[in-house]
C-alpha cells in the first residue's frame, strides 16, 4: 500500500462517529480561539507528514505555519466585522469602521497584539513538539543494491504521546450524547472515540517513523515505502512493530570523471542538406495520390494489416498507411527487409512479412517470437509536393522569399546537429562512468521509469526540431529496448547526482524560470500555466533532476578533452515507424508535437 493511503485513512476516520475534521469541520468550535488552536494543530501535524520521493523530501502539507498565522489573522478580522444584517462585505467593513471611535480602535489594536502574541507562543510550542524525535529502533536488511527491508519498533511512550495529542485536539469540539460539544469529560471522549483516534495515531506514527528512519539510517529513497496498512494495528500494551520495503539509491565508488576523452561528431551543413530538408518540409504539405502501377521504394500503401502467431490473431487494423522502406517498426516489433517483401505490389494483392517481437513487449510469452504480418493492399499511392508559392511561404512562417525559408531550415539543421553532438558525447560519458556499475536495479523500478525516460527523449527531440516521423522511429527503437535503456539512464543519473553532491552543484530558482520559459515557448502556453501544470502533476522533481544533470554534464564537458570525428552524413531514411503495438496496445505515449511559429521545421 502506498503511504498516500495514510492521509486518506486519517481523513476518513475523522468523518465517522461524529469526529470533527481537522479544518473546517461541520461541528463549530465554541470560540474563535478554539478554531485558531485547531488550525495550528492541523498545521503542526501536516508539516510532520513527510514522504521521500526520488531523492528529495516532499511535504504533504498544503500550507506552512506562517500561512496559518496569516489565515488566522484574516479569520479574526472577519469575525470583528460580521454584522447582524446580511449586508455586503464592503458595507459591513464601512459600518464597523464608522462605529469605532479612536478609543475603541486603540483597544481593538491592543487585543489584536495580545492575540498575535498568543498565537506566536502557541505556534512555537507546536514547532517544539513537532521536533521531538520518536524513541524507535530500526533494523535494515539489504536485499539488493537498491532494495532494503526495514523493521521498525516504536516505543510505548510515543504511542501514548500521540494518543494524548489526538484527544487534546479533539476535546474542544468532541460531541458525546448528553453533553454540549466540547464539554464532555475526557474519559468519556477517550472511550467513545478510541477506535477512530487509533487510526489517526497509526497514520501519524507510521508516517513520522518512516521519515525518521530514512533520515537516521541515511537511506536515500528513490521510491515510496511499500507496506500493508490494514495488517498494522496499534497494540493495547507494549511497543508498535511494523515492516516496510523501500528502494534506495545504491552505494558505489565514484568513477573518475575529470579529463575524459570524448569524440565529437562534426560535419558542415551543405546546400544539399538544406535541399533535402526542404523537400521533407514540403512533403508535410504534400498530397498522396493513387498510383496505378507496382509500388516502388518510397511509395505509400494503404493496407489492411493482420498479425498472426500460428492461427491466433494478435492484431488487426482495417487500414494503415505505410511508406515502403527497408525497415518497418512497431512499438514492440520490427520487420527487416520490408521493402523486399512489398516492392512491386499492386492494389488488390496480398503480401506477407516476418516480424520479430521485441524483448520489452507487454506479452512476455511472445517476446523474441516470430509472427506473420499480412498486408492486404488496398491502394498504392505516391506523394505530390506542392509548389513553393508566396502563399505557401507565408503559411510556413511568414517568409518573404525562398532564401529566408532556406535560412530557417539551415538553423533547424544546426539545432539537430547540436542535439546529435550532445547525445553522442553523453553516450560516451555514460559508457565510461557506468562501466563499473554492475549493481542490479529492481525490475519494478525500471518499469516505472521507462515511460519517463521515453518522454524525456521525445521532448528533447521535439525541442531540437525533429519531425514526427523521425521521433516515431526513434521512440519505437527505445521502446523495444526500454528496460536496458532505462537501466543505463538510471545508473547515469545516480552517478551524476553523486558528482553534483561532491561539487556542490544545486538548483536555483532562476534555473526553473529558464526551463519553464523554454517549455512555454515550445507549447504556446504561459510560463505561469506551465509551472502550475508541472506542480499539479508532481513533475517538478523531474525538472529538478534535468537541471542538475545538465549542470553536471556541462562541468564534465568543461574538463574533458574533445576529439573531432566525422559524423554520419545525412538523415536516416531507412525506417518507417507505426505507433502501434502488435501484442498489446497501450495507446500512444508520444506527446503531441506542436510546430514552432517563428521558424520552419526541417526533417
Amino acid at each position: 500500500m502506498q503511504p498516500s493511503v495514510l492521509c486518506r485513512a486519517e481523513g476518513a476516520a475523522r468523518g465517522e462517529q461524529g469526529l470533527p475534521a481537522r479544518a473546517g469541520g461541520s461541528r463549530p468550535c465554541d470560540s474563535l480561539l478554539e478554531q485558531q488552536a485547531g488550525v495550528a494543530q492541523l498545521a503542526e501535524h501536516d508539516v510532520a507528514n513527510v514522504v521521500v520521493v526520488g531523492s528529495n523530501p516532499i511535504t504533504r502539507s498544503s500550507f506552512f505555519l506562517g500561512d496559518v498565522f496569516r489565515m488566522v489573522q484574516r479569520m479574526a478580522a472577519r469575525d470583528r466585522t460580521d454584522a447582524d444584517e446580511p449586508l455586503d462585505r464592503a458595507e459591513q467593513d464601512d459600518q464597523a469602521l464608522q462605529a469605532l471611535d479612536s478609543e475603541e480602535q486603540e483597544e481593538q489594536h491592543e487585543q489584536d497584539s495580545d492575540l498575535e502574541e498568543k498565537l506566536e507562543e502557541e505556534l512555537e510550542e507546536q514547532e517544539e513538539e513537532a521536533e521531538e524525535k520518536l524513541d524507535l529502533a530500526a533494523e535494515v536488511e539489504v536485499k539488493s543494491a537498491c532494495e532494503r527491508h526495514v523493521t521498525v519498533t516504536v516505543s510505548r511512550y510515543d504511542i501514548d504521546r500521540y494518543f494524548d495529542r489526538e484527544f487534546s485536539e479533539l476535546m474542544p469540539t468532541a460531541w458525546v450524547p448528553g453533553f454540549r460539544p466540547g464539554r464532555a469529560p475526557r474519559r468519556l471522549v477517550e472511550a467513545r472515540f478510541r477506535k477512530e483516534a487509533a487510526e489517526r495515531v497509526k497514520a501519524g506514527l507510521l508516517t513520522d517513523a518512516i521519515s525518521q528512519v530514512l533520515e537516521q539510517e541515511d537511506l536515500s529513497a528513490i521510491g515510496e515505502p511499500q507496506f500493508d496498512l490494514e495488517v498494522i494495528e496499534i497494540p493495547q500494551e507494549g511497543p508498535l512493530t511494523f515492516e516496510f520495503d523501500i528502494e534506495v539509491r545504491p552505494e558505489f565508488e565514484l568513477p573518475e570523471w575529470k579529463g575524459l576523452r570524448i569524440e565529437r561528431p562534426v560535419r558542415e551543413i551543405t546546400d544539399e542538406d538544406v535541399d533535402r530538408a526542404l523537400q521533407h518540409l514540403l512533403a508535410e504539405r504534400g498530397q498522396l495520390v493513387p498510383y496505378d502501377g507496382p509500388a516502388e521504394l518510397g511509395d505509400y500503401i494503404s493496407t489492411k494489416l493482420t498479425v498472426k502467431h500460428g492461427d491466433r490473431v494478435l492484431c488487426a487494423a482495417p487500414e494503415e498507411v505505410i511508406r515502403i522502406r527497408p525497415v518497418l517498426t512497431f512499438r514492440d516489433a520490427r520487420i527487416d527487409g520490408f521493402d523486399t517483401a512489398l516492392l512491386g505490389v499492386r492494389a488488390g494483392e496480398t503480401r506477407e512479412a516476418e516480424a520479430v517481437i521485441s524483448a520489452g513487449a507487454a506479452n512476455e510469452q511472445l517476446r523474441g517470437q516470430k509472427v506473420r504480418a499480412i498486408f492486404e493492399v488496398q491502394e498504392v499511392k505516391r506523394l505530390e509536393l506542392p509548389e513553393l508559392t508566396p502563399e505557401l511561404l507565408q503559411e510556413l512562417g511568414n517568409f518573404v522569399s525562398e532564401a529566408d525559408l532556406r535560412d530557417a531550415v539551415r538553423d533547424t539543421l544546426q539545432r539537430q546537429r547540436e542535439y546529435q553532438q550532445m547525445q553522442r558525447a553523453r553516450e560516451q560519458i555514460t559508457e565510461t562512468l557506468t562501466a563499473g556499475a554492475d549493481w542490479e536495479l529492481p525490475p519494478q523500478l525500471l518499469k516505472r521509469q521507462a515511460a519517463r525516460e521515453l518522454e524525456r527523449q521525445i521532448l528533447e527531440m521535439q525541442r531540437s526540431g525533429f519531425s514526427d516521423e523521425e521521433i516515431r522511429a526513434y521512440a519505437n527503437e527505445l521502446r523495444q529496448n526500454s528496460l536496458a535503456v532505462t537501466a543505463r539512464a538510471l545508473k547515469e543519473h545516480f552517478i551524476l547526482e553523486r558528482i553534483a553532491e561532491q561539487e556542490g552543484i544545486r538548483d536555483e530558482p532562476e534555473d526553473y524560470d529558464l526551463e519553464i520559459q523554454l517549455i512555454a515557448e515550445q507549447t504556446g502556453e504561459t510560463p505561469r500555466r506551465v509551472r502550475a501544470r508541472l506542480e499539479k502533476s508532481g513533475r517538478m522533481d523531474v525538472l529538478r533532476n534535468q537541471i542538475i544533470e545538465r549542470k553536471v554534464i556541462d562541468l564534465i564537458f568543461s574538463q574533458a578533452e574533445f576529439v573531432d570525428v566525422s559524423a554520419v552524413t545525412g538523415p536516416s531514411t531507412q525506417t518507417w515507424a507505426l505507433d502501434r503495438s502488435l501484442v498489446g496496445d497501450r495507446g500512444s505515449e508520444i506527446p503531441e508535437a506542436k510546430p514552432e511559429k517563428s521558424s520552419a521545421k526541417a526533417k
